[in-house]
């Protein structure tokens, strides 16, 4: 996404007097370093984290060990969990969490390949899950998952609050 199409956003946001907040694993801040490029991100984020580790999930987000290790860290189950936690944590109007398997070495398999990136959004009561497969090196499925973050941020704006 350009910046020009991230100011666009931002500017979205700003004008339904949204906050925004993340919680990244894989993308390991790339998402708030992109948002931020934009002009106006500062009225809008109200924060992002860099959750890691399996353990920061748990003592920052609340993540259950029992989920971690029921599913593993690069889950749908756990990024639900990551997005309550931010949630509770920086009460933002929109919360998005990401987690997924940028690189090798995670808990990848023939069902969860290296690509697989899991995202969850809350917003205005509701909760979307998002399940995608990217392509390429690490940078550049990390540098796909934030695109196609912001593209399904772009469609709640659009869709849910632009037509209040």
């Amino acid at each position: 996404m350009t910046q020009t199409e991230i100011t666009e956003l931002v500017t979205a946001l700003r004008d339904n007097s949204l906050s925004i907040a993340f919680a990244e694993s894989c993308t390991a801040g790339m998402l708030a370093s992109e948002f931020v490029k934009a002009k106006g991100s500062s009225d809008v984020l109200k924060g992002s984290m860099v959750v890691y580790q399996p353990e920061v999930k748990t003592k920052l987000l609340n993540v259950r060990k029992e989920t971690l290790d029921l599913y593993t860290a690069e889950s749908q189950q756990v990024t639900n969990e990551m997005v309550m936690g931010l949630k509770k944590l920086l009460e933002a109007d929109i919360s998005i969490a990401v987690t997924g398997l940028a690189g090798g070495g995670g808990s990848e398999t023939d069902e969860k390949p290296v690509g697989t990136i899991f995202v969850s959004m809350l917003y205005d009561g509701k909760a979307e899950e998002f399940r995608e497969v990217f392509d390429g090196n690490t940078q550049a499925i990390r540098k796909k998952a934030v695109d196609f973050i912001f593209d399904k941020l772009k469609g709640v704006l659009e869709q849910h609050y632009n037509n209040r």
